[in-house]
């Protein structure tokens, strides 16, 4: 289960040619895919680029009706091998997945494309996480791009734009022989907009024909001596091959006056910033006609000399924006100026930040120092004044926001897991923890404070390897997800482990999806899934790799039962890896499987049982200890109106789920009995109306009891 459908929005892609498409870029993609006809596709999901794996997904009788083959890949590395059907047919296919993590882990397979070249084009689509809403460290791709000679795309954040680079990458791969990478940022993602539709194509030579019609071509194989060759082929053939395609092509594109004695290059995917810095600036208007000149790299790598001197040379200064360090466009640039003897000055990073996002208040501070060093004249006055007025801002808006670092969803069955874990190292101390990619690294963060490191995808037991040692008195405590367990677990944590006879504990974070990544089925799923395999088990998984310590744990909330299994996993006398398989539905998932159900239900008149969870106000004594072993968003606090008592008591509001989380943490710790459960019970039978009428009558006739028992002082006697 996708965290989002897009069963209705697939249908575009079966518009014809002339229609007019719309919707958001990563359904563009496909429709570009199809209308240059893709054979195959693959890919893993991660941000951004997951909902451009759940519309493949959603769209698969289309691509079969066209004959493309599209799998889901088991990790980025199995997605960017795929592309070896390409080496030795005329096939064109594609891959996509997250940037820079996902072209980490599928590095051995690309270089190994790179070297030897392909014959049908290759395209390798990566989602660009860059910047302060990224969840991961801040690379870039151009590096790995340089370092395997694999061409760069950047296209315009435009829909036009974006689907015309993806028929410009297979051309470009064909004509160079070489894979290109095509980069998307999360803008180009998900912005809407819309396109003139082109024809869907079938694949001139399908994997069909390719699998009744095997070939193979010695020189393409990465092995010596082709291996020594290829090197020397991406420079001789390739690299020229590649620069003469993109000139000739005008795959790069140039804008504003040509007579402009300063200019601006920029990568394609900034162009949106620059032009809406410049109208800002008063020197571009709202349809984006610019009054300085701008040189736009829709292909960031390779460079094409020759079309950068002759913007650069006709004049006195040019300034780069290239988002995010190393400044590889830039020196490479002024390389160029250099080896050409040009006097024109080259501006970059110094007056933009070395490093960091170039959101729109970063670019529009930038280009205006630029423009005021070097082209004062050309602002209009009112930009050129350093007196001129700036805009007023609330004063409340102008003070720094506290940090809202991310944390766990209401209801989520790992918050109860890392409860646990907290109440177990105050039994036994505190103990090396590895974290691991995924939701559960959120336990990083208050109120659980748990976790030293972070390694990678599936890496989190790995991260813990070199701890092994027997004779120590503790053991480490390593978590992974099953999103990760199947993505690189399995091998280098769970194998390794067992190999090495860690003596090390390992939880399973089992919540039945690839969570983090939109809820995408895994093979752990519990739902059956039409076109995957799923409801293979981990710990079946896990005992195969040969652990003979292993627990399974299916309600998580159970923090008691938690709590006592993994006391049992660091005091056993039992050597070699202790692994913990905690398991419950992602509450999200859970929530988007049952209400479209419980909906349904209530319109049809049926009976609907909703828990419910509160906190009884006196009892509660206020010491928010629940709080602090929780942090579910729905517990909170509320300040009473009785004057006795000025500490804030817990409170849940209305967006609890009725996991039970707050009320089993409060038990397993024996903190205050003051969480109460309620049904609220929609549609209910006779029965259960009048037992309600009961049950109110008594409540009632009881708190008139007590109010006739209770001491109450004459106001006017008081007074006198």
């Amino acid at each position: 289960m996708a965290e989002r459908s897009f069963h209705k929005e697939v249908q575009q892609l079966t518009i014809e040619q002339g229609e007019t498409f719309r919707g958001e870029g990563i359904l563009a993609i496909t429709k570009a895919l199809l209308e240059n006809g893709v054979g195959y596709v693959a890919g893993y999901q991660g941000s951004p680029i997951s909902h451009l794996m759940d519309v493949l997904a959603d769209a698969q009788e289309i691509l079969a009706e066209l004959g493309v083959h599209f799998e889901a890949s088991a990790s980025e590395a199995t997605a960017a091998a795929t592309l070896a059907a390409s080496v030795h047919y005329p096939i064109r296919g594609a891959v996509t997945f997250k940037s820079t993590v996902g072209t980490n882990v599928a590095s051995d397979a690309l270089a190994n494309l790179a070297s030897g070249g392909v014959t049908g084009g290759a395209l390798i689509i990566v989602g660009e996480d860059y910047g302060e809403g990224s969840s991961i460290m801040q690379e870039r791709s151009h590096a790995f791009a340089m370092k395997s000679s694999i061409w760069l795309l950047d296209p315009r954040p435009d829909l036009p734009s974006i689907v015309k680079a993806v028929g410009d990458g297979f051309k470009l791969s064909e004509a160079s022989n070489s894979p290109v990478m095509l980069q998307v940022r999360i803008r180009s993602c998900h912005l809407l907009g819309e396109f003139t539709a082109g024809q869907n194509k079938r694949p001139e030579t399908t994997v069909k024909d390719a699998l009744e019609n095997p070939q193979r071509d010695y020189n393409r194989i990465v092995l010596p001596p082709s291996s020594f060759l290829h090197e020397q082929e991406k420079v001789s053939k390739r690299l020229p091959a590649a620069v003469d395609y993109i000139r000739e092509n005008k795959l790069n594109e140039f804008f504003g006056p040509a007579e402009s004695r300063v200019g601006i290059v920029c990568q394609g995917g900034m162009y949106n910033a620059v032009i809406r810095a410049l109208q800002r600036l008063g020197l571009a208007n709202v349809c984006g006609d610019s009054d300085i000149a701008l040189y736009v790299l829709n292909v960031t790598y390779p460079l094409v000399d020759d079309e950068f001197l002759e913007f650069a040379n006709s004049r006195a200064s040019v300034l780069v924006v290239e988002e995010g360090h190393p400044e590889y466009i830039e020196q490479a640039l002024r390389a160029m100026l250099h080896k050409n003897g040009s006097a024109t000055r080259l501006s970059g990073k110094g007056t933009f930040p070395v490093a960091g996002e170039l959101t729109g208040q970063v670019m529009l501070d930038s280009l205006r120092q630029y423009l005021l060093e070097n082209a004062p004249d050309l602002m209009p006055p009112q930009a050129r004044s350093p007196n001129a007025p700036q805009p007023e801002v609330d004063a409340a808006l102008a003070q720094a926001l506290p940090a809202r670092p991310p944390g766990f969803c209401i209801g989520c069955p790992e918050r109860p897991i890392f409860a646990a874990t907290k109440m177990v190292e105050s039994e036994l101390g505190p103990h090396h923890i590895a974290s691991d990619i995924g939701c559960h690294l959120f336990s990083i963060n208050a109120p659980f404070d748990i976790g030293a490191t972070t390694m990678g995808y599936g890496l989190g037991p790995a991260s813990a390897s070199a701890f092994n040692d027997n004779a120590a008195n503790r053991r480490s405590i390593s978590f992974l997800g099953d999103g990760g367990f199947w993505h690189n677990g399995l091998t280098s944590s769970i194998g390794n482990a067992v190999f090495n006879n860690n003596d090390g504990v390992i939880i399973i974070v089992d919540n039945y999806y690839s969570a983090a990544t939109g809820g995408q089925d895994i093979l752990s799923s519990r739902a059956s899934n039409q076109s995957k395999s799923t409801n293979h088990t981990i710990k079946e998984a896990v005992q195969g790799m040969g652990v003979q310590w292993v627990r399974q744990i299916d309600r998580t909330y159970d923090v008691g039962k938690v709590q006592a299994t993994l006391r049992e996993a660091l005091t056993t006398e039992q050597t070699g890896p202790k692994v913990i398989i905690a398991s419950s539905e992602c509450m999200l998932n859970r929530q988007r499987r049952l209400k479209p159900l419980v909906a349904e239900s209530l319109s049809e008149g049926k009976r609907v049982a909703r828990t419910r969870f509160g906190v009884d106000e006196d009892i509660c004594t206020g010491d928010h200890a629940c709080i602090r072993l929780s942090g579910c968003p729905s517990l909170s606090v509320k300040t009473l109106d009785d004057p006795l008592r000025d500490d804030p008591v817990a409170s849940i509001d209305n967006n609890c789920v009725g996991c039970g989380n707050c009320g089993e943490v409060a038990d397993a710790a024996v903190l205050c009995p003051s969480f109460y459960q309620a049904d609220v019970i929609s549609n209910p039978g006779w029965l259960e109306r009048t037992a309600s009428q009961l049950r109110a009558r008594l409540i009632t006739a009881l708190q008139n009891r007590r109010d006739k028992r209770r001491l109450v002082f004459d106001e006017t006697a008081l007074d006198l």
